[in-house]
Formats: structure tokens, C-alpha cells, sequence
């Protein structure tokens, strides 16, 4: 009995391989470029942001080999996915400023109580983690930003 389902497992994980979910690979440069440039994002802050965050809240993920296995692939396709619900940094125009200010808080209290980027991301991927000053240079970059928002 434990052979046959052996078996079974076994052939589900092969079939499983042909069913991929859509790769998160718009160009990269156009949106999220004209995110950094309308913003005024320093070359330290889109560094954190181009390794920390934008795999997740972009339009274009740099994906690892692993990424390319199923049933791996479609737990970081769903990562993505919900983490571009949450923010889309290549969507940043097309959201009005309420929906920016209050994106932008979350930035800052997601950084602030050390949930992003996630633990999950960040164990394969120790150069996302965020250290103190990365934190802080993002706090006050998204403060700023705020500032900048509610002069409009």
C-alpha cells in the first residue's frame, strides 16, 4: 500500500513539472525606473529596494534556479502574487495619493516591526535581510516621501 502511493506521489510531483505558472518578468525597466525617477530615490535606497523588495512587489521577479520545480514554483508564484496585492511598485502611478500615503505607512510599520521582507525570502536570500541602517535609511525615506505627498 505504501509502494502504490510511492508511485502515485511520485507521478503527480513528474505531471506537476508541465504546469508552470506565468513568470512575473515584465520589463523591469520601464515602470519601476519611472517609479525611482519621479520619487527621487537615492542609489542607496533603490539598491534595498532592488535586493529586499522588488522580487515581491514588482512587475519583474528575478527568479532563482529552484524556482523552476513545482511544487516550489507555485509557492513563490503565490509570494508574488500576494505580495504585488499588497504593493506594486510598477503600479506606484496609477495609485492616487491617499492609496500611496497609506502604502507608504505600511512600509514603515512592515520595516519598523521587522516583517519584510519575509523570513521565508529571506533565508535564501540572506542579502534581502535589513539591517539596522538599511531599516532606518527606508523609514526615513518613505517619512520623506510622505512629507513630499502631503505637500501636493
Amino acid at each position: 500500500m505504501i509502494r502504490k502511493l510511492l508511485y502515485i506521489l511520485a507521478i503527480v510531483l513528474i505531471l506537476i513539472q508541465f504546469y508552470r505558472p506565468d513568470l512575473n518578468n515584465s520589463s523591469y525597466e520601464s515602470a519601476v525606473n519611472e517609479f525611482i525617477l519621479q520619487n527621487n530615490v537615492s542609489s542607496e535606497v533603490e539598491s534595498i529596494l532592488k535586493t529586499s523588495c522588488f522580487d515581491c512587489h514588482s512587475n519583474h521577479t528575478s527568479y532563482p534556479f529552484y524556482a523552476q520545480v513545482a511544487p516550489i514554483s507555485f509557492w513563490i508564484n503565490h509570494h508574488v502574487e500576494e505580495g504585488k496585492e499588497h504593493l506594486n511598485f510598477s503600479d506606484w502611478n496609477n495609485y492616487s495619493i491617499k492609496k500611496k500615503l497609506h502604502k507608504l505607512d505600511e512600509i514603515i510599520e512592515e520595516i519598523e516591526e521587522h516583517e519584510m521582507p519575509l523570513r521565508s525570502y529571506t533565508l535564501l536570500h540572506t542579502d534581502a535581510k535589513l539591517n539596522e541602517e538599511a531599516s532606518k535609511l527606508l523609514v526615513n525615506w518613505s517619512k520623506k516621501l510622505q512629507n513630499t505627498y502631503n505637500i501636493k
